[in-house]
């Protein structure tokens, strides 16, 4: 080797990366599938490194190999070297931006979590750290960034509110409540079934838009706290539920839930982004903002 160039001679990086991943393996095929390449490609690039290096480094058996002495010498140093240059390129990679986000437990169940991988594979660069809650932020001594809450106008002065959704609550039930109990065309047919109640208590409401209503046994009903459990107790059959059509977009999608009755409660709530007019994270929490809002005018 020439003194004066210590890098002459030296291997190829990318044979060398592949040597590591081979070495883990012991196996040319699982290797390929782990660099996403053929398993052609990984046999060449073994070939061409003991050809540059002039040595054996694995002993090909009739299943999978193993690491010659020499392969088992060189090994150790590569790997070495490997994680250097891995800790290297994170240390110039900027750190993550960690955001808060406090979401209505339900809201967070049914509608975030399930665009959640959508939402890191667009923003690579943004850690979540989320919880649900239903108080609302106060953003000086919570931490929280942004959150997302039911509610009206006025909200807080010192809180920016961007509509997401209008809140319209629908009638739904698993299809199998419809099949193995009584039927459900019209509203008097729901004194025939449990009515699965959440903290908002929308029933009542929802009845008295219609006249003749009393006679549903409004005795006949099951209560929970978060609506989310409401949807899960229709989906199990325990009843019918009235609960926010922006809930139960991917239920109603994958045949869990049915809307039986083609009505529903318009209110006088929202779901809102709220954001301190004064943000910690002014640019990350704008994105997340445009975010959410350019989701609630697609469909999933």
């Amino acid at each position: 080797m020439n003194k004066n160039n210590p890098a002459r001679g030296i291997p190829p990086l990318n044979a060398l990366r592949v040597f590591e991943v081979v070495e883990r393996h012991l196996n040319f095929r699982l290797a390929a599938d782990e660099l996403g390449v053929t398993h052609g490609a990984v046999a060449q690039q073994i070939r061409g490194l003991e050809e540059h290096l002039q040595i054996r480094l694995f002993n090909r058996l009739p299943r999978g190999l193993s690491l010659t002495e020499q392969g088992r010498t060189f090994i150790s140093p590569i790997r070495r070297a490997m994680n250097l240059i891995s800790e290297a390129t994170n240390t110039l990679q900027p750190e993550k931006t960690v955001v808060s986000i406090s979401l209505t437990p339900s809201f967070a169940a049914k509608w975030f979590m399930p665009r959640l991988a959508k939402f890191t594979e667009q923003h690579p660069d943004l850690e979540v750290k989320l919880s649900a809650s239903e108080e609302l932020s106060n953003f000086q001594n919570d931490g929280v960034d942004l959150s997302v809450r039911q509610g009206k106008p006025p909200f807080d002065p010192n809180m920016r509110a961007e509509l997401l959704y209008a809140i319209k609550s629908k009638v739904v039930c698993s299809p199998e409540q419809l099949s193995k109990t009584a039927p459900l065309q019209n509203i008097s047919d729901l004194k025939n079934h449990v009515l699965l109640h959440d903290a908002h208590s929308l029933w009542p409401l929802f009845l008295a838009q219609f006249p003749n209503s009393s006679s549903i046994n409004a005795y006949k009903s099951l209560k929970f706290n978060q609506t989310s459990l409401a949807i899960d107790a229709a989906i199990a059959g325990q009843g019918v539920a009235l609960v926010s059509s922006v809930l139960i977009e991917d239920d109603i999608k994958s045949g869990r839930l049915c809307q039986p009755l083609d009505l529903a409660l318009d209110g006088d709530q929202g779901y809102y982004v709220l954001t301190p007019k004064y943000s910690r994270n002014p640019e990350a929490v704008s994105r997340i903002t445009d975010w959410l809002l350019a989701q609630s005018q697609t469909k999933k």
